[in-house]
């Protein structure tokens, strides 16, 4: 038998915290009722049931149904099944004596608890509602009592009746009443609607409200059903299609490119079917249209009077089909609209889209570009939708919304070859066309297919002569489209355009003359060289490129070449006169593109230089441009990646992390993308989780190694994820393995600051390796670290960092005390990583315990504690807090944590050990987060110790 793949709930964090503390005030014996609401589908039962799954643990949990039975309720239906499971738990003969003279009123309900001689006519609704709140509160004093009642808007007058009287008369009871509600099914008039308006304005009620998933959120979920990865073009289909509602997620999870389900297609045409024939058709009209449709468009269309008009939609919106928005109509969600377009005849349909080209046109102070060619084409009239394409493309263009043009001028390569004359109708050859559609697929983060469209265009030039501009300009292309998703070529490319370009004075006709086309591919190929590792080709060539740009007056390109020029001095370690060029760059950036190639660049230059608070204030300001320009998938992106080495620097993880999680979700092109896997590895190494990066480095460095061959940077980024990879895992002989590859020819042939920044971590990774005791080639690693370090150029070797290599690489003898000590008064530089300023403390307090200065050692210890504490690094403070108890300069031992602690905090502490967070722990046990939060706060002051970390060290000690 199959198993079938049960959802992970994803997204209702908050959500299940408001639960859960409601339900911890109702234990401490104040009564709470918490409403839950939200569209269909999205999620409700499945918040509910987590969160019974968790109170069932502590407390009784009773369950009432209410069900859709038309026009006439069962009268207390969700109620009887609600007293049936407490007088089932209880016992029939001890709920009829805790409700005494009430017992005549509750066989009302519950008639198999009597013998049928009961005088009916002396039974109010009072006596019944008394009868049922002591049957509750004597239920709950047994244990804490919640009280689920599910699908309140299919509840009767009288079961509403019983809630707001329960709410209001039950005040001191271990009870939670939670209800939930689909918000589209209590609209004005209806008895939900009126008994939720009343409890909320009493506050007899407080509101969950669950919102629809985020892009991240349905990757999670959709993942989780189908056991495997998602990539983004199936992501996009999946939330563009199920608009985040974690049901059709669910439904969709494994059809992603195919058609609806049956099922689902049924259950979503349920509201429709019950429409009249007019609504019907008002609703098949709108299933052909896309997004917000104006009133007037529809009116236009449908040709009724204004009153038929008028009820139709309204029916439609009382069924929860549509929505209104001032004077526009939309679908409530992107499914329904689907499963009703499926309702159009195709003469229909051809009619309908017709329709809406017509009436489009005739309304031009509606911006409609894009309808009029979706319309036109779906009508079959070609010509008319080229046209419309094109013109959208280029509208959408200048707006910046980079995707939306590029599936414009998808539509248009489509209907290209059904047009007669289609040069002429859109003044654009199609080389011209899919050379424009490639350059928007590249500037919505769409690498691959900006390759392909370029490589065809590039195919059909040969075929068919093309002006040379045009040949140069997509040789240019080419080689920026394969540069962005880490492919070799691109040097080969430009070199080629520039032959092609000639020189300024030949008269060559087949060379183009075009001195701004020429800088701009000058300052290509000295990016190229310069990510390649060939730092002197590179300056030579932006040096051209700043010549020629300045020439021809083009201040933008000419910004660009300095910058580059000043990169790559840098990068040889000739730090003056690269920053020197890099002003020379900012003073001549005078358009968007080169202010933002200068932010991209000048960002990378400080973070490799130690100034990370300027690396970040110039990234993040860029990365506010990028989003102006519509460009956030890709420079966009490297101005995020930009911001996360220099917070890794300054020791602020949670925002890294934040930060990482945004670039993760963009969906960049491939080497961007490349940099930000490789800091969420080097994050969760932070955080301690080793299996995880693990995992994921394993997924992504083959990629890494790819990309490598194009980008030297990357290569560095993979020589470090390996070597802090082996070091947490203490595989002392992979370490080695990986200093000595990163040192070999490659790592020294340009970089200078990358190799300068690799041998500070290794150093550091040195230390450690010495602390653990194998001591197998670790004198070696240091003598070729150090010697290393001794061959940088003086403007890179800095004083303070020289200082704390030289520390770090120490053996822990007396004879190292200046060393260390020099070492940790040079680590509080604003140039030296956070990181750093611990591990050089812990190094300095061993040789001090070895000369016999415990006293010393033992402040130097506390410094180390409260650095590593605030850093959140697991790794370090481990590596602290077990130093510091081994050499007796901690708090008390952890064998007396048992003695110090009550029950419930050795339970939390426990559960601290295992790395589970406050709010993990408070749903483990089921008390508030910030109960956990006041435990924990209790535990680290009864150990003596300032950190999680540590009193998780002390607890597994203790285990041992």
């Amino acid at each position: 038998m199959v198993t079938p793949v049960r959802a992970t709930m994803v997204g209702r964090d908050a959500e299940l915290r408001t639960l859960g503390s409601a339900f911890e005030r109702s234990v401490a014996g104040s009564p709470q009722a918490v409403l839950v609401a939200g569209e269909a589908g999205i999620g409700k039962t499945r918040l509910l049931r987590e969160f019974r799954e968790r109170a069932r643990t502590t407390a009784n949990v009773a369950v009432g149904q209410c069900i859709d039975y038309g026009a006439t309720p069962v009268p207390y239906a969700p109620i009887v099944g609600v007293l049936r499971a407490i007088v089932a738990d209880m016992g029939a003969e001890a709920a009829r004596d805790v409700v005494g003279p009430g017992r005549d009123a509750l066989l009302l309900l519950l008639p198999e608890l009597g013998d049928g001689s009961v005088d009916w006519s002396e039974v109010s609704a009072s006596r019944l509602h008394d009868a049922i709140a002591v049957l509750l509160e004597a239920y709950a004093a047994r244990a804490p009592l919640v009280v689920m009642i599910e699908d309140l808007h299919w509840a009767d007058d009288s079961t509403l009746t019983m809630l707001r009287f329960l709410m209001r008369a039950i005040s001191n009871a271990r009870l939670l009443i939670v209800a939930s509600v689909r918000s589209e099914d209590v609209g004005r008039g209806t008895p939900a609607h009126t008994f939720l308006v009343e409890s909320e304005r009493a506050r007899l009620l407080e509101r969950v409200e669950l919102t629809r998933l985020d892009r991240q959120e349905v990757r999670a979920l959709a993942e989780s059903l189908r056991e495997r990865s998602l990539d983004d073009d199936a992501l996009d289909s999946v939330f563009d299609r199920t608009e985040g509602v974690p049901f059709f997620v669910e439904e969709l999870s494994n059809c992603i490119d195919g058609t609806m389900p049956g099922t689902l297609r049924d259950l979503l045409l349920a509201r429709y079917d019950v429409l009249d024939a007019t609504a019907q058709r008002i609703v098949r009209v709108l299933s052909a249209s896309s997004g917000w449709l104006p009133h007037v468009i529809l009116r236009d269309v449908v040709d009724i009077g204004d009153d038929a008009l008028d009820d139709a939609v309204r029916a439609g919106v009382n069924a929860s089909i549509l929505e209104v928005d001032r004077d526009a109509y939309c679908f409530r969600h992107s499914l329904l609209r689907e499963a009703a377009h499926g309702e159009l005849l195709p003469g229909e349909r051809g009619r309908v889209h017709l329709a809406y080209a017509r009436a489009f046109e005739q309304h031009p102070e509606i911006d409609g570009e894009y309808e009029l060619a979706y319309h036109w084409n779906a009508a079959g009239d070609a010509p008319r939708a080229l046209d419309a394409a094109v013109s959208a493309m280029w509208s959408a263009k200048t707006s910046y919304a980079y995707a939306t043009a590029s599936q414009l001028g998808e539509l248009a390569l489509e209907l290209w070859d059904r047009v007669e004359g289609p040069e002429k109708l859109t003044d654009l050859s199609h080389v011209k066309l899919m050379s424009s559609v490639a350059s928007l697929h590249r500037n919505a983060g769409v690498g691959e297919r900006a390759l392909a469209l370029v490589n065809a265009a590039l195919e059909e030039a040969d075929r068919s002569p093309v002006p040379p501009d045009l040949f140069v300009r997509l040789l240019r292309d080419k080689a920026q489209y394969l540069a962005n998703i880490g492919r070799p070529g691109a040097v080969e490319l430009l070199i080629d355009a520039l032959a092609l370009l000639g020189d300024a004075e030949d008269d060559n006709p087949g060379h183009v003359h075009d001195e701004r086309l020429r800088a701009l591919i000058l300052n290509m190929l000295a990016a190229r060289y310069m990510l390649v590792g060939k730092a002197h080709e590179a300056i030579v060539t932006a040096s051209r490129a700043y010549d020629v740009a300045s020439s021809a007056g083009e201040r933008a390109e000419r910004s660009i070449a300095a910058n580059l020029r000043g990169v790559s001095r840098a990068h040889l370690g000739d730090v003056t006169e690269a920053l020197a060029d890099m002003e020379r760059a900012r003073a001549d950036a005078v358009d968007a593109k080169s202010r933002l190639r200068f932010s991209v660049n000048y960002s990378d230059l400080l973070n490799l230089l130690g100034r990370y608070d300027e690396a970040i204030d110039v990234a993040r300001a860029g990365h506010v441009g990028a989003i102006e320009l519509g460009v956030e998938r890709s420079s966009g992106s490297m101005l995020l990646h930009n911001m996360v080495d220099p917070l890794f620097a300054r020791g602020e993880i949670d925002e890294a992390e934040r930060t990482i999680a945004r670039t993760l979700s963009l969906g960049s092109l491939t080497v961007p993308q490349s940099y930000s896997q490789r800091t969420q590895v080097q994050a969760l190494l932070w955080r301690g989780d080793t299996e995880t990066a693990k995992r994921l480095a394993g997924q992504w460095l083959p990629s890494f190694d790819t990309i490598a061959r194009v980008e030297l940077q990357v290569w560095w980024a993979a020589s470090e994820i390996r070597l802090e990879i082996a070091s947490a895992e203490g595989e002392w002989s992979e370490v080695w393995r990986a200093i000595s590859e990163a040192l070999d020819q490659r790592g020294g042939s340009g970089h200078i600051l990358h190799r300068r920044n690799f041998l500070l971590k290794a150093s550091a990774i040195i230390a450690r390796w010495r602390d653990s005791g194998a001591e197998h080639d670790v004198d070696a690693a240091a003598e070729t670290v150090r010697g290393a370090w001794r061959a940088l150029p003086e403007d890179v070797a800095t004083e303070p960092l020289s200082a704390v290599v030289d520390g770090l690489l120490a053996a822990p003898i007396a004879s190292a005390i200046d060393v260390l000590h020099a070492a940790v008064d040079a680590s509080d530089d604003a140039t030296v990583p956070a990181l750093m300023r611990p591990l050089l403390r812990l190094q300095f307090a061993r040789v001090l315990v070895a000369s016999g200065d415990r006293g010393r050692a033992a402040s130097i210890m506390d410094d180390a504690r409260h650095l590593a504490r605030n850093l959140a690094h697991v790794a370090t403070l481990a590596e602290v807090t077990a130093y510091a108890d081994a050499a007796g300069l901690s708090g008390p031992a952890a064998s007396g944590a048992s003695d110090l602690l009550t029950a419930r905090e050795q339970q939390v502490l426990a559960l601290v050990a295992d790395g589970l967070s406050n709010r993990q722990i408070g749903e483990r046990l089921f008390i508030s987060t910030k109960t956990a939060s006041v435990h924990v706060s209790a535990i680290l002051r009864k150990l003596a110790v300032s950190t999680r970390t540590e009193a998780a060290v002390m607890a597994r000690r203790a285990a041992r």
